[in-house]
């Protein structure tokens, strides 16, 4: 299984800890996104297949980052995450993510559930 991800968090920390998760699991990380704004160039440039995105932007929320990727033409397939709980939350549901994880459980995720095998 591959596809091209793009990984969106202000935390270079968790950034190079998904990387390091998603590339063991099979999948290619084209770039990597600190805000909302270099997140939307990346996204423009690059065309992933699917997006790793932090619901807390230090410049825009994700859940509005995530409403606008999915409305493109060639929309990836985005996973929403963070270290708060969101699971119930209808803003997920309304920003047209597949799914939402907590950063702590991305090691155990079966991410096939939300991305497409490419």
């Amino acid at each position: 299984m591959c596809c091209r991800v793009l990984v969106v968090d202000d935390d270079p920390q968790f950034r190079e800890l998904a990387r390091e998760v998603l590339e063991r699991r099979g999948y290619r990380v084209v770039g990597e996104a600190g805000s909302g704004a270099a997140a939307r160039s990346a996204a423009r440039r690059l065309v992933p297949d699917a997006v790793l995105l932090d619901v807390r932007l230090p410049d825009e929320s994700g859940f509005e980052l995530c409403a606008a990727l999915t409305r493109t033409r060639r929309a990836p397939a985005v996973l929403l995450t963070s270290a708060t709980d969101y699971g119930v939350d209808g803003a997920i549901a309304g920003s047209g993510a597949r799914g939402f994880a907590l950063k702590s459980r991305l090691p155990d995720i079966d991410l096939a559930r939300y991305w497409p095998a490419t």
